[in-house]
């Protein structure tokens, strides 16, 4: 068996700390020991994997998101979801991250897993976003809860998060009955905006979560001051979205090579250079890329493989982004430059807008 210390370089323990190095010990294993700790088929030897710290069920680094990328218009082309989603599991990922939010993409996930006879072996992280008929009324979550099983065509969700906080007080308590009663196997709650965070925090701290999910990136790094230290010390799984800052970051290091000083952790290419920033971090559970491209998920899936960035080589990897023309624009350059995703969400958006305009 191989232990944490390959994933690392060797001096390790004396820049993360032994105990946030102790905290991923046993997480690389081989296949058969994973697949024995996870609802997953076997996994690829040699794959990254994080525990979840309620249950000790092991979870490969990085999932799929599916925010825009399997929001598909019915008649649609659509063979490329089932592309992306085999590319992704041969590789090792498991989680897949989804919402009644997000267009069509729920149904993709569902038909297609099913169509690829993983349904039953992904772990679904899906989304509640419901207020009610009245304060504390559960049929609007409730419904939205057996609309979800039935896209995905499942009989139990694995992870239902209260999506972006909406009605959190509400939501968080029957998520927890949900769980006792079997309906779920796990809790959690999820935000993208860092003016969230201190919230995020706050249920975090509060206990009974088993997930939150948050952004966080080489770019957008704020999580680390409030939500990554209560998740740790509460013993909350994370999760991470928009590792690539919606495509930015990609257009940002356009036309340039991976830097020299990066090969020393195996990473030779842009994605990996991103995708291994984040889920070296102790307290990340799983890193959730999104991507329409079948080449693009093999090689996101591919760098939860090899070394890690320890702490040192994680601060020059930020010196060097941070270096680069553009970086402070980033968050008011557009999102998904060059890229279109024109499904349910974006032909609803454009009739607003045409709708509100002068014309």
């Amino acid at each position: 068996m191989r232990d944490i210390a390959p994933i690392y370089r060797r001096d390790a323990l004396k820049l993360l700390g032994a105990g946030a190095v102790a905290s991923l010990a046993g997480t690389l294993l081989p296949s058969s020991l994973a697949s024995a700790a996870t609802p997953a088929a076997a996994l690829p030897p040699g794959l990254i994997t994080r525990r979840i710290p309620s249950s000790a069920e092991l979870l490969p680094a990085i999932g799929l998101g599916t925010f825009l990328t399997f929001d598909v218009i019915a008649g649609e082309q659509r063979e490329f979801v089932r592309q992306v989603l085999q590319a992704s599991w041969e590789k090792g990922v498991r989680v897949i991250d989804t919402s009644p939010l997000y267009g069509t993409g729920e149904v993709s996930v569902g038909d297609y897993a099913t169509a690829l006879g993983i349904g039953e072996q992904i772990f679904i992280a899906n989304k509640i976003w419901s207020t009610g008929d009245f304060l504390a009324d559960e049929s609007h979550a409730l419904a939205s809860l057996k609309q979800s099983e039935s896209r995905l065509w499942r009989k139990r969700i694995d992870l239902m998060q209260c999506h972006s906080l909406v009605n959190v007080e509400v939501i968080a308590p029957y998520l927890n009955a949900w769980k006792k009663e079997g309906l779920i196997r796990y809790t959690g709650v999820t935000h993208y905006l860092n003016d969230y965070l201190q919230a995020l925090q706050g249920w975090v701290e509060k206990g009974g979560l088993d997930f939150v999910q948050v952004q966080y990136s080489i770019f957008n790094r704020a999580a680390e001051q409030r939500v990554l230290p209560a998740a740790a010390d509460k013993g909350v799984a994370v999760l991470t979205n928009m590792p690539f800052e919606k495509a930015r970051l990609f257009k940002l290091v356009e036309g340039q090579e991976v830097p020299a000083f990066a090969h020393e952790a195996g990473i030779r290419s842009w994605s990996h250079y991103f995708l291994k920033w984040v889920i070296s971090h102790p307290a990340v559970t799983c890193a959730l890329p999104a991507t329409s491209n079948p080449e693009h998920a093999r090689e996101n899936a591919l760098a939860m493989y090899g070394e890690l960035p320890d702490k040192a080589l994680r601060e020059r990897m930020v010196r060097h982004i941070e270096g680069l023309p553009g970086f402070g624009e980033l968050a008011r350059m557009a999102p998904y430059p060059g890229k279109r995703y024109p499904g349910v969400i974006a032909r609803a958006q454009g009739a607003l807008r045409t709708r509100l305009s002068d014309g």
